[in-house]
Parts: structure tokens; sequence; C-alpha cells
């Protein structure tokens, strides 16, 4: 094996990113349920400037090297908390991108996680001049292949809709079918006929009315939903960690 092989071997690297969805009207605040807004909902995600080569001033997703003596969910949640003050209740593990040239200076290994954020933990985050929010379709040459990372993302987050109850994460507790509607049209950015959804929804089994009905407006009120049962958006199976008695 030659001398070149050995260190490239030696420098190979572990890391976290994650990729972080919120959604948000087309000026860029967040919305939802805990926002009134006519414009109309997409899916934004935030981005980091990288501020160190290589690559340096490129945007990029948030991540960073994975430490020895943590797991790589505790890395992926350390870094989050380091570079956004955001801490997603929904966090999940997404692909791992090993390409050999995908950074210029060394072997690098990326555990990539996706987040899905309701409105309140969207503003939580910490923008600035190197911290920002970007919609997702639209993206700036990203450092790495963070690009095609961010464009698997949104393939996943847009199967899953089809057939799992992952709007939940970004809703509340309890939501109206207006603002269940709007989650679906903003990831699958297309209209949906609101009496088809309502029937295709009640007759899913997948929520059901509270009983309460949201209070304030001039025109009948509507009813509040929630999802039924125990909603598990990440479902691990046998790797999910057990919580001891």
């Amino acid at each position: 094996m030659s001398d070149s092989s050995d260190v490239l071997r030696a420098s190979i690297g572990l890391a976290v990113s994650t990729v972080i969805f919120a959604l948000r009207d087309a000026e860029g605040s967040t919305s939802g349920p805990a926002v009134a807004t006519d414009a109309p909902a997409t899916v934004w995600l935030p981005l980091v400037r990288r501020i160190r080569e290589p690559q340096c001033g490129r945007w990029a997703l948030p991540g960073g090297m994975v430490e020895l003596d943590e797991s790589l969910e505790g890395a992926a949640r350390r870094n989050l908390a380091e570079t956004t003050q955001l801490e997603p209740a929904y966090l999940e593990q997404l692909y791992a991108f090993g390409d050999v040239d995908r950074s210029p200076d060394r072997r690098l290994v990326s555990i990539v996680y996706w987040a899905l954020v309701r409105p309140d933990e969207a503003e939580r985050l910490t923008l600035g001049e190197n911290v920002q929010w970007f919609p997702a379709d639209e993206l700036p040459e990203l450092a790495f292949d963070h690009n095609l990372i961010v464009d698997y993302a949104l393939w996943r987050l847009r199967t899953k809709m089809e057939y799992s109850a992952i709007a939940h994460a970004f809703l509340g507790d309890e939501f109206t079918l207006a603002e269940l509607r709007g989650v679906y049209e903003a990831v699958l950015q297309k209209p949906l006929d609101p009496a088809n959804f309502r029937r295709q929804m009640e007759s899913s089994g997948a929520i059901e009315p509270t009983g309460g009905v949201v209070t304030g407006g001039r025109h009948r009120p509507p009813k509040l939903y929630r999802y039924t049962g125990d909603v598990q958006l990440v479902d691990a199976g046998p790797l999910t960690p057990r919580i001891p008695a």
C-alpha cells in the first residue's frame, strides 16, 4: 500500500450534521399554529457559515466532529446547541455520507440527522451573521456535499408525509384541520382540496376531535383535533433506548 493511502487511512474522521426543517412563510417568518399569517408556508432550514478552511465562507449544515466519549446522537445534539441553540424534540438519524472525496483535506464520514421543529421551537434559533434561515428548495451552493444531503432529506420528508404521522412534528398537541392541511401543502408543495382532505383524515383513524374549538374568531369556531394514541414519530424498533423501570 502506498504512503499516500496510509496517510489517508490515518486521517479518517467521524462527524455529524443535522438538517433542521421548519415551516415558514415566503418572507421567512415562522408559520404554523403559533402564527397567524395568510402567506403560504414552505419548508425552510437554518444554515451556518463556515469560518475556517476548507471552504471557509460557504454556508453549511450545522454539525461537527464526534468526540471519543459521546454517542452519535449526543454529538448531534451538542453541535446543535452550540451552533443554533436548538434542542429539537424530533431528531432522527437519516443516512451516512462517506464518499472518499467529499472533503478536500481528509477522509470524512458524516452521520446525518434530521430534525423537524414546531414554530415555537424555531423561534429559539439564534440568528446572526453566520446563522440564517434559507428556503429548502432555493439553496445556494453549499459546502461539501450538503446540497445532496438536503435533497435527500427533503425526499425522505415528502415520502414519509404520504404514509406516516410525521406532520405531527410541525404541530402542537392540538390543531385544526386547516393547520394540518397547511403542513401537508407546505411540505408536498401543492394545494389540497379542503373537503377531500377532511374526509380522508377523519376516515383514516389517525386523528380525533378533542371536543374543543378555537375561540376568538368572528366566524364559526373550527374544531380542534389531536392524533390518536401514542404517536411515536421516531420508531427505532429494538434500537430504541430502554428507559430503566
